[in-house]
């Protein structure tokens, strides 16, 4: 687990790929750290050592069998309860499974924003209505689904946004070889807006 702590009253929970806590994951949380925010990314595949991009099919596997989604979000659901009142604000940000994680979360209260990069198992949890701002991102393509499609059914959700951007799974990781840089730019600059907006206590 990353935990940084910056005496902020409010803070980002990320949550991170089949991968685990790699090098990506660390420079988000540094970044978000640098803003100000206190930075909390759980280890939710409980291993240390995270998978390598080329083991892509080995973590995977190792999310579905010794994961998976219900048990990742119920123990993200639990660090929320035990963080609730420490913080005035509280906010999530998840990549690929993250993101999922992050929207199968979405229904609970006491969360102040949700940011999500493409969550692709989203669309299988379509029934779930946030009860706070979600902002989503996605690529132009997928491999395994319609993208279109899914931002369709996404844009009737209460609560919800959704932005598309040129690349694929994985544009705003600078350590992938899918990387994007003016996707990742763009994204990120408003994912930091987002929670300029929504992660701030106003007294």
């Amino acid at each position: 687990m990353i935990r940084m702590d910056k005496k902020s009253d409010t803070v980002i929970v990320v949550l991170h790929e089949i991968y685990g806590i790699n090098q990506h994951i660390q420079h988000m949380c540094k970044l978000l750290s640098d803003q100000g925010y206190d930075v909390i990314c759980p280890d939710l595949l409980g291993r240390g050592t995270p998978f390598d991009y080329s083991q892509e099919e080995a973590a995977y596997l190792n999310f579905v069998e010794n994961v998976g989604f219900a048990h990742a979000s119920s123990q993200i659901k639990s660090l929320l309860s035990s963080i609730r009142d420490r913080y005035k604000k509280i906010c999530i940000v998840g990549f690929s499974v993250g993101a999922t994680i992050a929207w199968l979360c979405s229904e609970e209260k006491g969360i102040d924003g949700i940011v999500g990069f493409y969550g692709s198992r989203i669309r299988n949890y379509l029934e779930m209505v946030p009860q706070c701002p979600t902002l989503l991102f996605f690529p132009q393509e997928e491999t395994s689904f319609d993208v279109d499609e899914l931002i369709s059914a996404l844009n009737n959700h209460h609560n919800v946004r959704v932005n598309q951007y040129n690349g694929q799974h994985g544009f705003s990781d600078p350590y992938s070889s899918r990387y994007h840089v003016h996707s990742a730019q763009k994204s990120l600059n408003e994912m930091l807006d987002f929670f300029r907006e929504n992660g701030r206590f106003h007294e």
